[in-house]
């Protein structure tokens, strides 16, 4: 069975993360580029958001006895096939998976334009999905 308690603490954590995010964005790009905590503190953010997603979508997969995710991108494409999300925001959150492996494994040094591109539009993507799962578990 769904747990609304467990997807509820991640959403909370979510909605923490994407405010101090809001936050540091509305300095723009000239102080966040200049400024190494508040880039910290937005990899951090996003990192933390992404996985919260990440275990949500998980907790669905297996309560509900879907097949087993390959990867964590795959955890997307699952939610897709059951219909629970769309096919876009899936793209767009198997994007984000793939995110979160650069910035937990480091594969390269993650240009901070980019951070604050995906701050200033991509985390709409994680509102999204916060919101469709909501409704869903109503």
């Amino acid at each position: 069975m769904i747990s609304n308690e467990v997807i509820n603490a991640m959403v909370d954590l979510i909605e923490e993360n994407l405010r101090l995010i809001e936050e540091i964005k509305m300095q723009g790009f000239d102080s966040f580029s200049n400024n190494f905590r508040d880039i910290q503190a937005a990899k951090h953010s996003l990192q933390e958001s992404i996985e919260a997603c990440l275990d949500i979508g998980s907790h669905i997969i297996a309560e509900k006895g879907f097949r087993r995710a390959d990867d964590y991108k795959d955890i997307y494409r699952v939610l897709e096939e059951e219909r629970i999300i769309g096919s876009d925001l899936s793209a767009k959150l198997q994007e984000m998976a793939q995110f979160r492996n650069l910035l937990v494994h480091r594969y390269g040094k993650i240009d901070t334009k980019r951070i604050f591109i995906i701050m200033s539009g991509d985390i709409n993507d994680i509102k999204q999905f916060v919101n469709t799962i909501l409704k869903y578990i109503s």
